[in-house]
């Protein structure tokens, strides 16, 4: 539960945020701090623009349901490179991402971006916590966010429990399209998230990757920019979660139901490896 916030009066300066990110290698506790990061936003045009050339987007007057991670990721940084914070953020792995719009999200320039983290839970590999991102405008709240990422390496007590999402439509193939090499880099530039895993190979070999992968927020707005005609604008809950990372450069597939207020999609690849499924649903 959070007991105090911090309102910033301006976006934090990344630079300083990857230097503190490089320098941080261990684990320093098993207690998430209660604090939580804000900060009023306007929406750049221009930076807009540029993200939806890059994940496929039409200009259709609504902000892409994906783009206020965007938005928050300055502040995310900040809250996951604190002091408080005891996970090293490079190492962290995004294992899921559900996103919930409230209301379309048309006409929006002006908006408060809220990060949290909590719900820490045991993993068979260590732990995973919920990294929580909420966008309120002038009437209240507007699209809320949780990604759950995954730590290494922390030993908690208590059994392990993994939810696993299963597809339960029909589906057909909706898409076909290419990740090419750079598509990290591009991803990058419009997003400010410069992880050596998703620039190149040899960066990403220092992580243990044989090349680079794409970027998993990547994946599902390219995924939800080819679902436009699929899901409403609002009152819609989307979550997916992340299986095998896409190699790049690769083609892959996307298989989806029928267009309508709930539904089922996978990302395939060659041979039908998975590399992610998801389904949306109205907001409960």
């Amino acid at each position: 539960m959070i007991t105090d916030w911090h309102t910033l009066n301006r976006e934090p300066s990344l630079p300083p945020l990857y230097a503190r990110a490089a320098t941080r290698r261990k684990i320093t506790g098993t207690t998430l701090p209660d604090s939580g990061l804000r900060c009023w936003l306007n929406v750049d045009p221009q930076r807009l623009a540029a993200y939806r050339n890059v994940c496929g987007f039409a200009d259709n007057g609504l902000l892409p349901p994906t783009y206020p991670h965007i938005l928050a990721f300055a502040l995310q940084m900040q809250l996951l490179t604190a002091k408080e914070f005891p996970f090293p953020l490079l190492g962290l792995i995004h294992l899921s991402n559900r996103i919930r719009v409230l209301r379309p999200m048309g006409g929006v320039n002006r908006v408060r971006v809220s990060v949290q983290v909590q719900n820490l839970q045991p993993h068979a590999k260590g732990a995973t916590f919920d990294l929580v991102t909420t966008l309120d405008d002038q009437l209240g709240p507007l699209w809320e966010a949780e990604s759950r990422m995954l730590c290494r390496g922390v030993k908690l007590e208590g059994e392990p429990v993994e939810e696993m999402l299963a597809s339960t439509l029909a589906m057909t193939e909706v898409a076909h399209w290419k990740a090419p090499s750079d598509i990290g880099r591009q991803y990058a530039k419009v997003s400010g998230d410069y992880n050596p895993i998703h620039l190149s190979a040899l960066s990403a070999k220092l992580f243990g990757f044989p090349t680079a992968i794409a970027h998993g927020l990547w994946n599902k707005a390219r995924t939800l920019s080819a679902l436009a005609d699929h899901l409403p604008t609002a009152n819609v809950e989307i979550e997916v979660q992340f299986r095998k990372p896409v190699r790049l450069p690769s083609e892959v597939t996307l298989m989806a139901s029928a267009a309508g207020s709930s539904g089922d999609l996978q990302l395939l690849g060659a041979g039908d490896i998975e590399h992610m499924v998801g389904h949306w649903r109205p907001v409960a």
